[in-house]
């Protein structure tokens, strides 16, 4: 005891009391509960209190001395090198095979011209691929435009592109989204459109299939609504409604002995040309069968 007294006498005090000190900041909890045991053990007159405080304050003590070695046998582990951040970052931006690609052009919609077509900041007009709505003077042609408006109508759209640029009318050929939505699906999906497949603009074909099944089976809109072709009120009509295809789950028979009239749909017409090789299908050799209705 003595020779520790004397560690804090004389010169060697300026040694002794920073270097104490240092170690107390250090240890700062350790030294607290230090400070509390001496005071219990020279104030407290009590022997049972004074044992109890004493053994309290020596449990803590042990407690904050694990940690201390714990913190100092066992330090924080390095930081992974930029290398390896590297490459995370670039796996966790590299898209899965499963999601869609956005596209990233965005305009705004001025103009609904009907289900499936619209017009967008100056002038260009834009029309969804894969899908067909009722044209003018047919069943659902306006609860399909209808439909288009709600969803797009003076909006900021992003548009993407699949094989085709336009058709034979200048318009854009597109898919349209608003926001993560993918409009041409929803109007399928809703029962106001049906698929309409046009190589070789075919990237979300099966998808359009599967909505356009999901619609049917379950009589959504034109499906429940348009039960037989509707009769022009003074025009006649520029497509054949989706009600009367022959067959089921999108596909269809060939057999170039049907004429445009008996089609079920102009998607029908355009597969007994495309598919089929129906040539007389196509009198004006334009690509696009039963001009009079599909136009």
């Amino acid at each position: 005891m003595e020779k520790i007294k004397k560690l804090f006498k004389g010169n060697k005090k300026f040694l002794t009391i920073p270097v104490v000190a240092l170690l107390g900041l250090f240890f700062l909890p350790i030294t607290i509960l230090l400070l509390i045991g001496w005071l219990i053990y020279a104030k407290v007159g009590n022997k049972k209190i004074k044992f109890a405080g004493l053994s309290l304050v020596g449990l803590f003590v042990l407690f904050f001395g694990a940690a201390y070695i714990s913190a100092l046998t066992n330090p924080t582990p390095p930081k992974p090198s930029q290398e390896v951040k590297s490459e995370a970052t670039q796996a966790s931006s590299t898209p899965s095979p499963t999601s869609t690609q956005k596209p990233e052009n965005l305009v705004k919609v001025t103009r609904v011209i009907d289900g499936d077509t619209i017009e967008i900041e100056g002038g260009q007009r834009v029309r969804y691929i894969g899908m067909d709505t009722p044209e003018t003077y047919t069943c659902y042609y306006s609860e399909s435009t209808s439909r288009n408006k709600e969803l797009v109508e003076g909006k900021i759209i992003s548009l993407e592109k699949d094989v085709g640029e336009k058709d034979r009318y200048g318009r854009l050929l597109r898919y349209v989204y608003v926001g993560d939505i993918l409009v041409n699906e929803v109007l399928v999906k809703e029962g106001y459109a049906q698929v309409y497949t046009y190589p070789p603009d075919v990237k979300y074909n099966e998808r359009f299939l599967a909505a356009q099944k999901e619609a049917r089976e379950n009589n959504k809109g034109l499906w429940s609504a348009c039960q037989a072709t509707p009769t022009p009120t003074s025009k006649p009509a520029t497509s054949i409604t989706p009600t009367q295809q022959p067959t089921t789950g999108g596909s269809y028979v060939c057999n170039c002995s049907k004429t445009c009239p008996q089609m079920s749909s102009c998607a029908e017409a355009q597969y007994q040309l495309n598919v089929c090789g129906c040539s007389a299908r196509d009198a004006d050799k334009d690509g696009i069968a039963c001009d009079s209705q599909c136009q």
